[in-house]
């Protein structure tokens, strides 16, 4: 089992970028952290990141016949992109929405979703623990 791991803008800054609310761990740590996860979950994972709009939706396009799932934070996307929401409709790949964050409990703009009602589930609040329990649900998920 295959499975990509898409990250949205912003997310080359974690550990930098307000700590408080994104914890200290970089995106290096959390792609350590969860190739640990992947190991015991006896599953492939390729980490990507990036903060253009169209280069994720390239990136959806092509995960087409090569990743079985996807597990993806969005970040700011998640709040604006149909172009993000239709390339995950287009290729049919289950995905699992994932945020550190509590997006439910910031400002009112970031409790819409866009992205999510094209998603299997969403995952949010839990800092980089929502990536292993994103690549959990995912596997669990693609396991029935």
């Amino acid at each position: 089992m295959k499975i990509l791991v898409l990250n949205g803008p912003n997310l080359n800054m974690l550990g930098k970028r307000e700590p408080d609310k994104y914890g200290t761990d970089t995106l290096e740590d959390i792609e350590l952290f969860l190739r640990d996860v992947a190991k015991k979950l006896k599953v492939e994972i390729d980490f990507y990141q990036n903060n253009v709009e169209g280069v994720l939706v390239n990136k959806i396009q092509q995960a087409k016949n090569i990743y079985d799932g996807i597990v993806m934070n969005p970040a700011a996307y998640t709040h604006t992109s149909v172009a993000i929401r239709d390339a995950i409709l287009a290729v049919e790949i289950p995905t699992v929405e994932i945020h550190l964050s509590n997006i439910h409990k910031r400002e009112e703009f970031r409790h819409t979703s866009l992205t999510a009602p094209a998603c299997v589930g969403q995952i949010t609040g839990f800092g980089k623990t929502s990536y292993k329990l994103g690549l959990i649900a995912i596997v669990d998920y693609l396991n029935k």
